[in-house]
């Protein structure tokens, strides 16, 4: 066992010292990151396709359901492969995954412009971002910024995820704009420029994982020692992990549907589309603050506690958006940031936490498996919110039911435990210690 304590390690500067260099060393992988993961197979999906369900209902004639369904297709099967992309991205490195993935991902939805009207061309170019999309998603980017940062890894973690507040406060109105000018079809194809005009550059020039000599003293292997940390199958044995797992579960349920469905619920309450936009433009307003606020915070408090409160607020935006009066713009944009801010606070969650109770040594991996969590979730609650207002007519049992989701999420956390303390441990033994 090569015993390279962390105590040892941290030794050597000040944090304020240590975490002015990280960002120093390591800020070109920020920004190409935070592009990455703003324009990604993640958030431009759902931050655009609720724009889209009236336009594909009115040409074609398909269902609220049926068109939510490409959601749920694509976020099943990313939520399978997520393991598979982040075992590639542990083994072969995040530059070729991440690149590579949103290359292909910016194809698949720039051919949303030219489908007809047959529901199987829908669902069969969902099926392929579900395929190959997945590794443009936090997986990839997040491991790379966990690398680069440990002092200020929460903060850092925070403005990488901070793309996904930038794509729901462009896209909202770049979307509806579009839609306007060039179509729906049109639409598509311009959106796409998105994942292949800014940030797969970017993401070429800036994009890499530290080397050796680059990384933060505690996440550094040491000659012939690996990252330290946890397998997969090592953390899969911890009680905390499936708590983690769930309490991703049950958000995600709550939030993703609320978001695609969101337009559809303020058109009901009488907003028009501008309207409605600007509302959906508050969710990146929040997002932003989430994510800042809560990286922040993560960097000096326990994380369980930090979330504690922010999870559980959403609940307030479900009975906000509950029944069918006419609601005033105040109320739906106070909505739309208690569970915007939620969202930038969970999402980082998952990728701060993975590091820190589970270590870097398969960071891709553990991630992954957490990402199941939150991509099957994501996918059966676009359908999910769909079904139950096509069935019932209303949205208020869903809300009512994701209302207690977000409570019993945030309070699950608290069971988490203490941090732990990895060392590095020898390739020939394949285990590491805390």
């Amino acid at each position: 066992m090569l015993a390279c304590t962390m105590n040892a390690k941290t030794s050597v500067s000040p944090p304020g010292a240590a975490g002015r260099s990280e960002f120093r060393l390591g800020w070109k992988v920020l920004v190409a990151s935070l592009l990455g993961v703003a324009f990604g197979a993640s958030p431009l999906p759902f931050n655009t396709i609720g724009f889209f369900i009236d336009p594909l209902q009115q040409e074609f004639g398909w269902t609220r359901t049926e068109i939510s369904f490409g959601i749920t297709i694509y976020g099943v099967l990313g939520a399978l492969l997520a393991p598979a992309f982040g075992w590639l991205a542990d083994r072969y490195g995040v530059r070729k995954v991440a690149l590579g993935s949103l290359t292909i991902f910016g194809l698949i939805f720039a051919s949303f412009s030219v489908i007809p009207g047959d529901l199987l061309w829908f669902y069969a170019l969902w099926t392929m971002i579900g395929l190959f999309g997945i590794g443009s998603t936090p997986i990839t980017w997040s491991r790379a910024i966990n690398l680069w940062f440990f002092r200020q890894r929460g903060l850092a973690l925070g403005l990488t995820l901070v793309g996904t507040s930038v794509s729901a406060m462009l896209l909202p109105f770049i979307t509806t704009q579009l839609i306007g000018q060039v179509g729906w079809r049109g639409s598509f194809a311009f959106l796409a420029l998105l994942p292949l005009a800014v940030a797969l550059p970017l993401g070429l020039l800036w994009f890499r994982e530290p080397r050796d000599h680059e990384r933060p003293p505690e996440v550094a292997a040491v000659g012939a020692a690996e990252l330290p940390g946890r397998t997969v199958g090592e953390a899969m044995r911890e009680k905390r992990f499936w708590i983690l797992w769930i309490s991703i579960a049950l958000v995600s349920i709550a939030y993703a549907g609320a978001l695609v469905h969101l337009p559809s619920m303020l058109a009901a309450r009488g907003f028009d589309r501008t309207s409605a936009a600007a509302v959906m433009s508050v969710f990146g307003l929040s997002i932003f603050a989430g994510r800042i606020i809560t990286g922040l915070l993560l960097d000096r408090f326990w994380a369980p506690l930090v979330t504690l409160p922010i999870l559980c607020l959403p609940a307030l935006s479900c009975w906000v958006l509950m029944g069918d009066a006419p609601l005033s713009l105040t109320l739906a944009v106070a909505a739309a940031f208690l569970m915007g801010f939620a969202s930038g606070a969970e999402t980082d969650l998952i990728a701060y936490l993975a590091g820190r109770y589970f270590g870097m040594r398969s960071y891709g991996q553990i991630y992954g498996v957490l990402y199941m969590a939150f991509g099957l979730s994501t996918a059966i609650s676009a359908s999910l919110y769909g079904w139950v207002r096509d069935t019932t007519g209303s949205y208020d049992p869903m809300l009512l039911a994701a209302a207690g989701m977000f409570v019993a999420g945030a309070v699950l956390l608290l069971f988490l435990g203490p941090y732990p303390v990895f060392v590095a441990a020898e390739r020939s033994e394949g285990s590491s210690t805390s």
